[in-house]
């Protein structure tokens, strides 16, 4: 089921055109990738999706409703954290999460701060003032406000931004935990491509606002050709056979890499085996983070 359409999306600002006539849709259930080089279109997006700022012409659908300028009540369905987290540093987090469930008239506000503050692992913290939490602290917090009032979808803008490796591995944690255990839907908007590579399962790629690629990651990477790394006690030998039979490759220290499609591998390894050459190993080297660059050159 689709939960969110967008339909030949356009935004200018006096000259300049963000986004170009861009669609996509996100399914219910997806942890959706969201990727571009910077001033490619993303954050302008989803400022749009969120109501912050109007589109110049297009369409965007909620729920297969159409969100408007006059549109607010969808935004009950939606949680959101853009760039970074803002809160009163002088006040607690349960303080912070109190003010934002009793402007939001949440119910059984206690039960719920508590409730998100277990998930976000900051129950043990909560009575600490927002100025003394590292970053990872305040980014963690900035989801337990986007959880509070239980959305349908949680829009994420770079939230591993400035973590530690630690860190972004608990982020990774806590965004499959949002939408594994809470069944809530996630776009992800990130820089950290391994990220996308290891948590989402569809994605978009944006360039110059303009839409590059769509679909799921893994069967996008698969489709286009990647490198691979075969190790043989005859790479002279392979290289020769491998280019005869008009394969794109190289030597690369102990291998000989070439080009191949990831659904080609397995017909590639049998002609070397049974062209005589033994292989020792064969290792894919393609990563998103190729992909993306390639892509978006």
């Amino acid at each position: 089921m689709k939960l969110l359409e967008v339909t030949n999306l356009n935004k200018s600002f006096k000259d300049f055109q963000a986004v170009k006539d861009l669609s996509f849709s996100v399914n219910q259930g997806d942890i959706y990738g969201f990727l571009g080089p910077n001033g490619a279109g993303k954050s302008t997006t989803l400022r749009m999706i969120l109501g912050l700022i109007y589109p110049s012409s297009g369409t965007i659908k909620f729920k297969g409703e159409e969100i408007t300028a006059n549109s607010r009540a969808y935004l009950a369905h939606m949680g959101a954290l853009i760039e970074r987290p803002d809160f009163y540093t002088n006040l607690s987090a349960y303080n912070n999460l109190s003010l934002f469930a009793q402007l939001s008239k949440i119910p059984d506000r206690e039960n719920r701060i508590q409730e998100v503050l277990r998930e976000v692992k900051l129950e043990d913290r909560q009575k600490t003032k927002v100025k003394a939490y590292s970053q990872g602290m305040k980014q963690r917090l900035g989801i337990a406000q986007a959880l509070l009032h239980k959305p349908d979808l949680i829009i994420l803008d770079e939230p591993s931004n400035g973590l530690d490796p630690q860190g972004q591995a608990d982020m990774r944690e806590l965004i499959l935990r949002i939408s594994k255990e809470m069944n809530i839907t996630v776009i992800l908007s990130s820089h950290i491509l391994s990220e996308i590579e290891q948590i989402a399962n569809r994605m978009l790629i944006i360039s110059h606002g303009e839409k590059l690629r769509e679909g799921g990651v893994k069967e996008l990477m698969a489709a286009e050709q990647m490198s691979v790394n075969i190790k043989s006690d005859n790479k002279e030998g392979v290289l020769v056979f491998l280019q005869t039979n008009g394969f794109d490759c190289e030597i690369h220290d102990d291998y000989v890499r070439a080009k191949c499609e990831e659904s080609k591998i397995p017909e590639l390894t049998k002609k070397i085996v049974d062209a005589g050459f033994s292989i020792y190993e064969v290792k894919q080297l393609r990563t998103l983070e190729e992909y993306f660059i390639q892509l978006t050159a």
